[in-house]
């Protein structure tokens, strides 16, 4: 396995589990996203909105720790890529459009973190071809 699939491996797992921090923190107080995420509109963050954000944000920690387990997958591996595209989009949405989410600090991480989450994994397919045509090679037998 090639050094950047490692590199790419760890910074999923630390990636996952700062998303699981995040989720328990939508879930113990939701004042959280009004004060770090969403200060355009505090006033629409509830503790329902919270919650939910904290589950979305759960399953994309669980989906970016089982890749960085099983990178080789690449039904997986694609999961994981859309995790970061739909956070993306939906940062900036809420920046953009919507104006919920003026970009702060607390915006500007989670959207460097998925940019650059999308360009390491979209470098690491031309990685995983290389390992999958590899281990495609049939090795010879001596008799």
């Amino acid at each position: 396995m090639s050094r950047f699939i490692n590199v790419l491996r760890s910074w999923l797992l630390l990636v996952s589990l700062i998303a699981a921090g995040n989720t328990v923190q939508s879930f113990r107080d939701h004042s959280f996203l009004a004060h770090k995420l969403y200060t355009g509109k505090p006033a629409l963050v509830n503790g329902l909105q919270a919650r939910t954000f904290g589950v979305w944000t759960l399953l994309s920690s669980i989906i970016r720790f089982s890749c960085a387990v099983d990178i080789q997958n690449r039904t997986l591996y694609h999961i994981t890529l859309w995790t970061f595209i739909l956070a993306l989009g939906h940062f900036v949405s809420e920046s953009l459009v919507y104006h919920t989410a003026p970009i702060t600090i607390g915006v500007m991480a989670p959207l460097l973190v998925a940019g650059f989450s999308i360009l390491g994994m979209l470098m690491g397919f031309q990685y995983l071809e290389e390992s999958q045509e590899v281990a495609a090679i049939p090795s010879k037998k001596r008799q």
